[in-house]
């Protein structure tokens, strides 16, 4: 289990409304598994993670002006605490 795998947490306004009931969203390496998740963000955060669930998200078509392209494929990460836990990385958004 590495820490490297959490790419980045994902703040929206969806994802605030997620963040009240205690689950927090982040973007993490395509290869990761679930209890790979659950280990680095009780790892990294010092928190308890009672459940993750995964979604594989599909990269975008984009267009230039040398023809047409597309981003990334990424993983999104939608991760639950245990009651009464929380990230403070969150909650200053």
């Amino acid at each position: 289990m590495e820490l490297n795998i959490l790419k980045k947490p994902l703040i929206s306004e969806k994802n605030a409304v997620l963040n009240a009931a205690g689950v927090y969203v982040f973007e993490v390496e395509r290869e990761a598994t679930k209890p790979d998740i659950k280990g680095a963000v009780e790892k990294f955060f010092g928190v308890r993670v009672q459940s993750v669930r995964t979604v594989n998200c599909r990269g975008r078509a984009k267009a230039n002006k040398y023809g047409r392209g597309r981003t990334p494929h990424w993983k999104k990460a939608m991760v639950k605490l245990a009651a009464g836990e929380k990230i403070a990385l969150f909650e200053g958004a």
